[in-house]
């Protein structure tokens, strides 16, 4: 029988993300023929190999896929219980890591988590953010607690609970041809330049799929990395961007903007909250999705 060793599990995780030993050994601070060392007694141990070795790194044998799913499980199942019982020895003590995507940590999230360390200081917080399909797909590895993302990427086995929802709009300077409207179809943007957020991707993919079938096609001007940017280059009258409302009402008297809510069925987006297991969360994990989910306004619900 293998004796499970969680330093040995941690570094055999640590090489299939990083693919090289090399680079696994950097990251856990380490020497790389320790970590070889390592992978070789786990290989011997089991009988079979774990990985596929080359000239270009290392590549999980399906022996090590399956070695990885379950590693990856044994130790978050092992950070949880020792959560759990500093939590009962020392009352509310412990650590949640979340994955969020940009919408909902322009939009909400920070005071949220705020919040919440506030009222829980012996709970360490850490927030990162991803795309929503990486924030699904680093959840169901066990990389984080909870995560939150679009309802549209729901996919897989975890558990995906509704949380809040947001409403697109069209964002214009006080200038622009639009700025009078106090609605619109997204139709009627078409004739008229889009400025494009890099983060935003699959939106600016569904904005050209919308257009093609209004029988136009989105103009993008320009795209930027963030919504700072944006907002500096729709103020100088660059073009129009289309953005959650929630992310834009607290920049609209800085830089002038007006915010025009779209009539369009898919202008309303939804987020959820991901988990593996709401049951088996640490008391902190559980104690930051019922502050999440409680917080919630009426006017913000799915």
């Amino acid at each position: 029988m293998w004796h499970i060793d969680p330093v040995s599990l941690r570094l055999f995780i640590a090489v299939c993300e990083e693919g090289a030993i090399s680079k696994a050994s950097e990251r856990e601070f380490i020497a790389p023929s320790a970590v070889s060392k390592r992978i070789a007694d786990i290989e011997a141990d089991i009988g079979t190999p774990m990985l596929l070795r080359s000239k270009k790194g290392v590549v999980p044998t399906p022996a090590g896929q399956a070695l990885l799913r379950h590693a990856r499980q044994l130790l978050r199942s092992m950070e949880r219980l020792q959560g759990e019982l500093s939590e009962y020895a020392e009352g509310a003590r412990g650590h949640v890591k979340i994955l969020a995507n940009v919408s909902s940590i322009i939009e909400f999230l920070p005071e949220e988590l705020s919040d919440f360390m506030l009222e829980n200081a012996h709970i360490h917080v850490d927030i990162e953010e991803r795309f929503s399909p990486d924030v699904v797909r680093g959840v169901a590895e066990g990389q984080a607690d909870l995560g939150v993302c679009r309802k549209s990427m729901v996919s897989g086995d975890l558990e995906f609970i509704d949380y809040r929802s947001d409403h697109l709009a069209v964002v214009v300077n006080g200038d622009h041809p639009l700025a009078g409207r106090t609605q619109i179809a997204f139709a009627e943007t078409l004739d008229y330049d889009h400025l494009g957020l890099s983060a935003y991707a699959t939106l600016n993919a569904y904005m050209q799929r919308a257009a093609a079938q209004a029988g136009g096609e989105v103009r993008f001007r320009t795209h930027v990395s963030s919504f700072d940017a944006a907002y500096r280059l729709i103020h100088v009258g660059l073009g129009l961007g289309i953005f959650p409302s929630e992310a834009v009402s607290r920049y609209t008297d800085l830089f002038d903007l007006k915010v025009i809510p779209l009539t369009d069925d898919w202008a309303l987006g939804q987020f959820v909250i991901c988990v593996r297991d709401a049951e088996a969360l640490s008391l902190s994990a559980r104690r930051l999705l019922n502050h999440l989910l409680a917080r919630v306004p009426a006017s913000s619900m799915p």
